[in-house]
């Protein structure tokens, strides 16, 4: 593999599928060789949209395709579990999309499974390979601001959003949090680890997801991170680092940034922008890049996408969705060891 291109494959066809696809078609030492869909026709379109050889009606036939490398799932988030299930225990690496699942326990099962058959793994949480976010986790680490205090995130979107659609759908692990406010407390979790106290609270839609939800998270130094997300109102999409000697704020589409400010104490402040030669803002191939150079290493996991973190985001959310009273399908009420936090 280090001599040639990186073959992959990619299951699903939707928008972020597409998305994904073609900044693969930009990266020179890429290959789209097969997609899979569960409607073969949609398969055959997406092939022939990027170029791929081959097109599958089921996810099994990718799976086992040998010249596959590494799969990139992007199924909703309610078939994660059960797609890149189906690609570990195959032989395939797997990218798989965010949320990593519906909850912390099919996200241990995923990892386990990865073990198991010795193969790479990373959630494709695409702002934590973003250059710029990298460059704000560092400053963080360096002590620009000092101890980290608070860390402040939203993400909304305006909607309305008919009761048929996806992110309604309880089958479908609707609701904001999953779909949404994984980023907020990705960001905060970034830079403060995984929380010591989850409070929260939501706004249920009649079919049992949530509209929207808040979010205090609290560690035992002191820090709290604040925290929403609505698929019921567009919200500013920023972010603030707020430490005992400065802080940092992030603009609009905080988990993509095209730059951020750093306020020091008794100094003026200091922009950093995005490099333009790291293409635009919303590209995804940071992420892609990160899992080639880690494939050509032999690496299973990437420091800059750790599974223990991702586990820690799933107890997480799982933690708030009880908080909230979010339920989807098939959930025991106290499944999950996570909840246990308080």
């Amino acid at each position: 593999m280090a001599e040639r291109s990186v073959r992959w494959g990619i299951l699903a066809t939707g928008g972020i599928a597409a998305a994904f696809a073609a900044d693969l078609v930009d990266l020179p030492d890429a290959r789209i060789v097969a997609v899979a869909s569960r409607r073969p026709e949609s398969a055959a379109a997406f092939a022939e949209r990027f170029g791929a050889e081959r097109a599958y009606g089921d996810w099994e036939s990718l799976a086992a395709d040998a010249e596959v490398d590494v799969v990139y799932v992007a199924t909703p988030h309610s078939a994660h579990r059960a797609a890149a299930g189906v690609c570990l225990a195959a032989g395939r690496n797997v990218l798989c999309e965010k949320a990593f699942t519906l909850n912390a326990r099919e996200a241990g099962e995923l990892v386990a499974l990865a073990k198991e058959h010795d193969r790479f793994l990373m959630e494709a949480m695409w702002m934590y390979c973003n250059p710029l976010i990298r460059r704000l986790k560092a400053l963080v680490e360096d002590g620009a601001i000092g101890e980290v205090r608070t860390v402040q995130a939203d993400f909304g979107l305006a909607g309305p959003f008919p009761a048929a659609h996806r992110l309604r759908d309880p089958a479908l692990g609707g609701g904001a949090l999953l779909d949404l406010g994984v980023y907020p407390v990705s960001f905060a979790q970034l830079l403060l680890g995984e929380p010591d106290g989850v409070a929260a609270r939501s706004v249920l839609s009649p079919e049992g997801v949530d509209l929207q939800t808040g979010a205090l998270l609290s560690w035992d130094g002191g820090a709290l991170a604040t925290l929403h997300c609505s698929i019921a109102g567009g919200t500013a999409v920023t972010a603030s680092v707020t430490g005992s000697r400065g802080r940092i704020d992030v603009p609009s589409g905080f988990f993509h940034p095209d730059r951020f400010v750093l306020h020091r104490d008794g100094r003026e402040p200091e922009e950093f922008a995005a490099d333009p030669a790291d293409g635009p803002r919303t590209s995804l191939r940071h992420e892609a890049v990160e899992v080639m150079r880690a494939l050509r290493t032999g690496e299973t996991e990437s420091p800059l996408v750790p599974l223990e973190g991702t586990l820690a985001v799933m107890r997480t959310l799982d933690a708030i969705r009880d908080r909230a009273g979010v339920r989807y399908p098939g959930e025991a009420d106290a499944a999950h060891a996570s909840l246990a936090r308080t």
